[in-house]
C-alpha cells in the first residue's frame, strides 16, 4: 500500500477573482459561436465553456456571465447555432467579444429558416433550441437541445487556455 500524500491548503485561504481566473485558466477549453438573427439583426458572442452534455437528450451546454448584454437579445431567438471554432479563428472570437455592432462585419454566416446563425468554416455547426437554463454564481448556465449537427472538418480546434488563444506553457 503506498503512502497517500495529504493536501496542504492554506487555511483562510484568499479565494479573490484573480487567483480563482488563473487557477480555472489553466484548463484549456474549445471556443465556441453561439448565434442567431434576432428582429433582423445578427447577434452573437464567444464562449469558451461549451461542453456535451447528454446524448438522449441530445444536449449541450454552455455558460454566459449574468451581466452579459448580448445574451437577453440572444436568449428571444427560437433558434440558436453554435459553432465549433477552428485554430485560425483567433481574430473571429476577438471580433465576436468585441463591438455588438462589428462582431458579424466581413463574416459569412448561414442563417436558417428558424433564425440559427453558423458559420460555415467552423469545424461543426448545431441548430440548437433553449432547454434550460440555471442560474449559478454570477453565470447562467444555459443548457441547449440539439436538433441538426453538421461536421466534415478534420482540423483543430480553437483553444482557449491562459486567458490567450493556443495553449501556453
Amino acid at each position: 500500500m503506498t503512502d497517500l500524500a495529504q493536501p496542504t491548503f492554506p487555511t483562510n485561504q484568499d479565494l479573490d477573482p484573480v487567483r480563482l481566473r488563473q487557477a480555472f485558466g489553466i484548463f484549456p477549453s474549445g471556443v465556441v459561436a453561439v448565434a442567431a438573427q434576432v428582429d433582423g439583426v445578427l447577434v452573437g458572442l464567444a464562449a469558451s465553456s461549451f461542453t456535451s452534455v447528454s446524448l438522449d437528450p441530445p444536449l449541450v451546454s454552455f455558460s454566459i456571465a449574468t451581466t452579459s448584454r448580448t445574451w437577453p437579445d440572444l436568449r428571444r431567438s427560437a433558434h440558436l447555432g453554435i459553432t465549433i471554432l477552428a485554430e485560425g479563428h483567433g481574430t473571429l472570437a476577438r471580433q465576436l467579444a468585441g463591438p455588438p455592432e462589428s462582431r458579424f462585419s466581413d463574416v459569412e454566416v448561414a442563417l436558417s429558416a428558424d433564425g440559427a446563425v453558423t458559420l460555415p468554416d467552423g469545424l461543426a455547426q448545431f441548430d440548437t433550441t433553449i432547454y434550460r437554463e440555471v442560474e449559478a454564481g454570477d453565470h447562467t448556465i444555459v443548457l441547449l437541445r440539439l436538433h441538426a449537427v453538421q461536421h466534415a472538418d478534420h482540423s483543430l480546434p480553437l483553444v482557449f487556455h491562459r486567458s490567450a488563444f493556443g495553449l501556453r506553457a
